[in-house]
């Protein structure tokens, strides 16, 4: 495993960010280089081997370090280093970097505007029953360097945000997937060219021999496939028809978004030469993630789904056109250049209820096209729901959650605020 041409070996080491990956960074480089640590933030640490080595701000500028391992959650131009990391930008690197310089594995990398964690967790129980020694690591919650006893045949499935694989430079793929792109975190990466940029750093590390997937009809991925040179062999994954897909009788896979993602892990199934029998039988049992389009409630009269991980309004779009009378939640802290491209024929099926403070950026995006009403906050907007639900209106009701933006207005994150609604739906079911 190690070698005298690793870069992150006998090194002056800056971690920066002392979140889950930063610490994970630590343990596994403490004993190989000189490291010293730093965040913007006061964090209570117990750990003395780790507080030690915490540097301040003007200690940090008189040093000298061979290199920057920078947390994904750190924006380079906001952040209180900015200056010296613009500075030694040729030093900065990632924790999936630490992890290519030391393990040789076979890794599926997937990366996308919407889909990935669920993409992620169905590819890795679909690995698990069919026997293979495969981790699921990355932006799904697990840092690629907190795993142990790795052997030569472990199998990583890589969930890969846009920051991460912005401050990656020697990270590559065997498979690379691409599920979707559209406009995302434009107030982190500026422009839509730099987050597309981003994204397609996985293809253009690849060597050959390896796969990259894309979604075959996406517009913005094939026009930047005209002006990417790879080494990789493409494939086109058509999310349009599989034959496959007739064999499913999992409620799950109803919305568009999810089809997508169970063709993209078809696709990547053709190269590890699976049981079928086994195969399907794992998808038919899937039941997702939670907080991502979660049926939380199933009634003859009622279906409620908690898709609190929407932070877009194209990662909504699914659900919303699968079910029946929908009164819609949503609110939070919109995204940049988020657009309302939901089919026309689907408007009179959808009431909205938006909640918090950027009413009126929801009100301009569905002004004209859904009807809408404007709540306090996200209890107010249920309660009135539920008092029209209560009337039996329709014979089948649907209250969807799923909110189109960031949570941090009013929670901790997308669990936090999935939680709370799960709480109130169990604390109102009664009034139903």
């Amino acid at each position: 495993m190690f070698n005298k041409s690793n870069i992150f070996l006998n090194k002056k080491i800056l971690i920066y960010g002392l979140g889950k990956s930063g610490y994970s960074a630590f343990k596994f480089l403490r004993n190989k280089n000189d490291i010293l640590l730093f965040d913007d933030f006061k964090i209570n640490i117990k750990d003395n081997n780790l507080k030690n080595k915490i540097i301040s701000y003007k200690k940090i500028l008189k040093e000298k370090f061979d290199l920057i391992i920078l947390s994904p959650g750190i924006d380079i131009n906001k952040c209180k280093l900015s200056k010296f990391l613009k500075k030694n930008n040729k030093k900065i690197y990632s924790d999936l970097d630490v992890f290519y310089s030391y393990f040789k594995n076979d890794c599926i990398t997937i990366t996308g505007t919407n889909g990935k964690s669920t993409t992620c967790q169905l590819l890795y129980e679909i690995l698990l029953q069919q026997k293979f020694d495969v981790r699921l690591v990355g932006n799904i919650g697990n840092p690629i360097l907190s795993v142990k006893k790795v052997k030569k045949k472990t199998i990583f499935i890589v969930e890969a945000s846009s920051y991460q694989l912005e401050y990656s430079k020697i990270f590559r793929s065997k498979y690379a997937l691409i599920l979707n792109l559209s406009p995302d975190h434009i107030e982190r990466h500026k422009t839509i060219n730099n987050y597309i940029k981003a994204k397609f750093k996985l293809l253009k590390n690849q060597l050959k021999g390896h796969y990259a997937f894309v979604k075959k009809d996406d517009l913005l991925i094939n026009k930047k496939l005209k002006t990417t040179k790879f080494n990789s062999n493409l494939i086109r994954v058509d999310t349009k028809k599989n034959n496959f897909l007739k064999n499913i009788h999992n409620n799950y896979f109803l919305t568009e978004t999810n089809k997508e993602n169970l063709l993209f892990v078809l696709e990547v199934s053709k190269k590890f030469n699976l049981k079928n029998k086994v195969l399907l039988k794992t998808i038919q049992n899937f039941k997702g993630l939670k907080y991502r389009q979660q049926i939380i409630v199933k009634k003859k009269y009622l279906t409620i789904i908690n898709d609190s991980k929407s932070t877009s309004f194209s990662s909504s779009i699914g659900v919303l056109k699968v079910n029946p009378n929908i009164y819609w939640l949503l609110g939070g802290i919109p995204k940049k250049g988020d657009e309302f491209n939901l089919p026309k024929k689907y408007f009179k099926n959808i009431r909205a209820f938006i909640y918090g403070k950027n009413y009126e950026f929801f009100n301009k995006k569905l002004k004209d096209k859904i009807q809408f009403e404007n709540f306090h906050d996200l209890n107010s907007g249920l309660k009135k729901i539920l008092m029209l639900i209560k009337k039996k209106k329709f014979s089948h009701q649907t209250i969807l959650f799923s909110p189109c933006a960031a949570s941090f207005d009013s929670f901790k994150n997308f669990e936090d605020r999935g939680n709370y609604f799960y709480k109130l739906i169990k604390k109102n079911l009664n009034v139903i």
